[in-house]
């Protein structure tokens, strides 16, 4: 059984998006619409269906092919902007299986230099209106181990409960025993917590686990309190809460 609440939005599920969004493209807007929905491909969290009108007009080529997707068939497009070409970034629906779908394009998510809701910047997929993530200051004694050897341990951590994910715990910088711990050039973005500023490899009896430690130095404004905290994977180590170990969780992040 797992300890943290998994998604419960099933896959086909389309829900109407109340936000403006928009996305980038080589310096032109290509997407603006008020009229987005919510696809879940699959459950952890949903894509954009836009609807083709709110495409800017001449941006999609046809490249007469046919995608099969987990919501139906949909035909594949090319995406070009100015001097930016993305080939076969845009699937159209064809609604043969959910027909509110129909005339719709899901866009590759990376292949837009950016993603706006309203006028803040959207990073990885769309923010899932079904999942909570907050982040609350502990008393709790956090240790971080790995084969033995301690990583960080505190008595004030800041705990990021989020759906779908077990609770991650981040710690002040100072209850880092740094002497374990390499910077790494790695970079990687969150829809909640914004962009990483820190990544950290952890060397131990002569091994190296790779990125088991990140950092937001600048996360956004509802995640401030993890502002300039190091988080450790669960899954590459070994925590202690209150001296009680936990398993280590499996998830499609390690």
């Amino acid at each position: 059984m797992q300890d943290h609440p998994e998604p419960i939005v099933p896959t086909g599920s389309v829900a109407p998006v109340p936000r403006r969004v928009r996305a980038v493209l080589g310096g032109t807007v290509v997407v603006d619409t008020c009229r987005a929905s919510y696809v879940w491909e699959w459950p952890p969290y949903p894509q954009y269906a836009i609807p083709l009108a709110d495409v800017a007009p001449g941006v999609l080529t046809d490249k007469g092919t046919v995608a099969e997707t987990p919501v139906g068939t949909a035909t594949r497009h090319t995406l070009r902007a100015g001097d930016a070409q993305r080939p076969g970034a845009a699937l159209v629906h064809t609604g043969d299986r959910v027909p509110e779908l129909a005339g719709t394009v899901r866009f590759d998510w990376a292949a837009l230099d950016a993603w706006f809701e309203e006028d803040e910047e959207v990073f990885v997929h769309p923010r899932n209106p079904y999942a909570r993530v907050d982040a609350l200051r502990s008393s709790r004694r956090v240790r971080v181990e790995r084969d033995g050897v301690v990583l960080a341990e505190s008595a004030s951590p800041v705990l990021v409960f989020e759906t779908g994910l077990p609770t991650r715990s981040y710690l002040p910088r100072t209850d880092v025993r740094w002497e374990h711990l390499a910077p790494s050039a790695t970079v990687t973005q969150c829809p909640y917590k914004g962009r990483t500023s820190g990544y950290w490899s952890a060397h131990v009896g002569g091994a190296v686990v790779e990125d088991v430690a990140w950092s937001y130095d600048f996360p956004t404004r509802e995640m401030s309190p993890i502002a300039g905290l190091v988080a450790f994977y669960d899954e590459v180590v070994d925590v202690f809460v209150d001296g009680v170990r936990r398993e280590r969780p499996r998830t499609h992040m390690r």
